[in-house]
């Protein structure tokens, strides 16, 4: 009897502290979030108009002067659009500067001034300063194997309006 009673409580405790667990679990707080998705793909090509033509009749891409952009919804609010860019760069472009990759990718991003004082003091490399314009701010940093990366906390509503053809 003495032993079915041990077994019991055992069993009730480790279930008891499993559901204890999984619930300190669950309340623990997230990572706050800082990349919200993919704003662009950026890449050297020695022709960009003809990298855009052959994109536009061989894989139906929708192009225009600077490349294509991708509409999507957000899944956190289906209502809310969000944009994709993808753009090929003329080879000889120093616009990835200091990297001498081929290409960048674009992140979407929230808040980039609370993302640049935390890159001050985690000592990220900055390449600029945040500059804004009417469909965003815009900051550029380097990761550890030298390439750049933009980052682009978007204003999905402006962009939009802008059509497909985005100039910077």
């Amino acid at each position: 009897m003495r032993k079915i009673a041990t077994t019991a409580l055992i069993v009730l405790a480790s279930f008891t502290l499993g559901f204890a667990v999984r619930s300190w679990i669950a309340e623990a707080p997230a990572p706050e979030r800082k990349v919200t998705g993919i704003g662009g793909i950026f890449f050297k090509c020695k022709s960009p108009k003809a990298t855009r033509a052959w994109y536009r009749q061989h894989l139906g891409l929708n192009t225009n002067p600077y490349g294509a952009v991708f509409q999507w919804y957000q899944g956190a609010d289906s209502t809310q659009k969000g944009y994709t860019q993808w753009s090929p760069f003329k080879d000889s472009t120093d616009y990835f500067l200091p990297s001498k990759k081929d290409f960048m990718i674009n992140y979407r991003v929230v808040n980039m001034e609370a993302l640049l004082k935390e890159f001050k003091r985690d000592s990220v490399v900055v390449t600029d300063t945040i500059e804004t314009y009417s469909y965003g701010k815009f900051l550029h940093i380097m990761d550890p194997d030298g390439n750049k990366i933009e980052l682009w906390e978007p204003y999905d509503k402006e962009y939009g309006k802008m059509g497909s053809g985005v100039t910077r």
